[in-house]
């Protein structure tokens, strides 16, 4: 099915800035309505390329409208300004963010897609969109995961009542206070608990590597902008 494999080419981060609430009704738009083939810009030029290929249609240059080409970010949460509020957690659409109600919460880097969903529900502005370094691309494998954790949260939310999906967190809390430290442990919960296969876990280290590298960084910037702009 033509819907199918243009899903495929996809990069499955579900940001909906195509105009479209996640990567498959793109898709399917794109193989019944002649939609533009230009308008996801996660998947840069080379998607569009990907993409042109498939349905034998003409190059075209990026829809700015849907938002500018940039490297790969993933969302930080800074913890110390954290209410636990779980509006994040509900926005997320991979179930990246781990917390509870009124406990503090914190994004599983590795599982990021950097769609920046979390952050306009925010309430007391703590999130922050992160680059990563250059030199991690988001890849094939990385698209295929966040698919797979994307279906599954679907099902999950499918077979949850209405009241209990506005409730209950995502995911379990951690009672972690240094950002950098709960950061890593719950990738190490979320990777033995996911069970990915040995390839998986070798590109959630080189993500993890890369990310680590931004995160002090980071949370001195977020710190100084909240201090020169406090929360009232």
């Amino acid at each position: 099915m033509l819907a199918e494999r243009l899903n495929d080419l996809l990069p499955q981060t579900q940001c909906t800035k195509c105009g479209y609430q996640g990567c498959k009704p793109y898709a399917q738009a794109l193989a019944t309505e002649g939609e533009a083939l230009n308008r996801c810009p996660p998947g840069g030029r080379a998607g569009i390329a990907a993409l042109a290929a498939l349905l034998q249609q003409p190059l075209l240059e990026p829809d700015q409208s849907c938002g500018v080409l940039r490297p790969l970010h993933v969302a930080l949460i800074d913890e110390q300004f954290c209410i636990g509020c779980t509006l994040c957690i509900q926005a997320c659409p991979v179930d990246a963010i781990v917390g509870a109600s009124k406990l503090m919460h914190t994004v599983v880097p590795e599982q990021c897609t950097g769609c920046d969903l979390c952050v306009a529900p925010c309430p007391v502005d703590c999130i922050t969109m992160v680059p990563v370094s250059p030199e991690r691309a988001w890849t094939p494998l990385d698209a295929s995961l966040a698919r797979a954790r994307f279906e599954s949260r679907q099902v999950r939310l499918a077979q949850e009542p209405e009241s209990l999906r506005q409730s209950t967190p995502a995911r379990a809390p951690v009672a972690m206070t240094d950002p950098l430290a709960a950061t890593q442990g719950a990738t190490q919960a979320m990777t033995q608990a996911t069970g990915n296969d040995q390839a998986a876990g070798l590109a959630q280290t080189a993500k993890q590597a890369a990310i680590a590298q931004a995160l002090t960084q980071a949370l001195a910037r977020a710190r100084a902008r909240r201090a020169t702009h406090p929360v009232r």
